[in-house]
């Protein structure tokens, strides 16, 4: 058995990653298959598959391609003391989701029992992500303006379960054009303008109407100003650059 190969659809069912992406590992020095048959046809092995879990462990951890590549690609690199760093993060974030957990059950109990939570209580969770962050400096550079206006307009009314549904679906979005920027699209693919526009319309659905003009103002602001540019960049390197451009490119296209 252990001489035994895969092909690359085979490869891609077990794993549940696309063919293309599969292409895509190889390009850029990630996963090479062990051989390939005498038509030209990629044959994975029992170690390439191993190597493929590596990978995908840390991409779901959140390392770049880039990361994982110079991770892997090191000489002292050892796969047993990977996967045991691998399941300490992987615990950590349990323990996180578990306190997420509580905290909404608890933001549910309160709701019910009409009892008011203390900011304290409802962002202890979150870490660095805190809605109210830049309110006081918003409001002095914006508050005049209706954009402004609707969105304190709006937030005002959102519960502690609201940020949760916002937060989540930034993530899904920042994880969206992440995944787009480790497969190599460039910014002005549609694919890539789609995406930023799912952010423009999560604007648009949560704060202030947001046409895609406003949103190009914002996305160069995502490179001109350095908070939001490390916001970006601690997600992906690149990220606020690729946003920027995609945005102006979305910005750009007709319907």
């Amino acid at each position: 058995m252990t001489g035994q190969t895969y092909t690359v659809g085979e490869v891609a069912q077990l794993s549940h990653v696309s063919v293309r992406t599969l292409h895509h590992y190889e390009e850029v020095g990630l996963l090479t298959p062990a051989r390939r048959s005498e038509t030209g046809y990629r044959l994975y092995s029992l170690g390439d598959l191993e190597t493929l879990q590596q990978v995908l462990f840390y991409k779901e951890l959140g390392f770049s391609l880039d990361d994982i590549r110079e991770l892997m690609s090191d000489p002292a690199f050892d796969r047993r003391e990977a996967l045991r760093a691998q399941r300490q993060l992987i615990a950590e974030q349990a323990l996180r989701l578990d306190a997420l957990l509580d905290l909404i059950d608890r933001t549910i109990d309160a709701a019910q029992g009409g009892i008011q939570m203390t900011k304290e209580e409802m962002f202890e969770v979150f870490g660095d992500f805190d809605p109210t962050e830049y309110e006081d400096e918003v409001k002095e550079r914006w508050g005049e303006s209706e954009a402004y206006k609707e969105s304190a307009r709006r937030s005002a009314r959102y519960t502690k379960a609201d940020w949760q549904r916002f937060k989540d679906e930034s993530e899904e979005i920042n994880a969206a054009v992440v995944a787009l920027m480790d497969e190599g699209v460039p910014a002005d693919d549609p694919r890539a303008m789609d995406a930023v526009d799912r952010a423009r319309l999560q604007i648009d659905t949560w704060f202030y109407p947001c046409s895609r003009e406003m949103h190009a103002g914002l996305g160069r602001m995502y490179i001109a100003d350095p908070r939001f540019a490390a916001t970006y960049e601690k997600i992906h390197r690149g990220m606020a650059q690729y946003m920027c451009d995609a945005i102006l490119a979305n910005a750009a296209r007709e319907d």
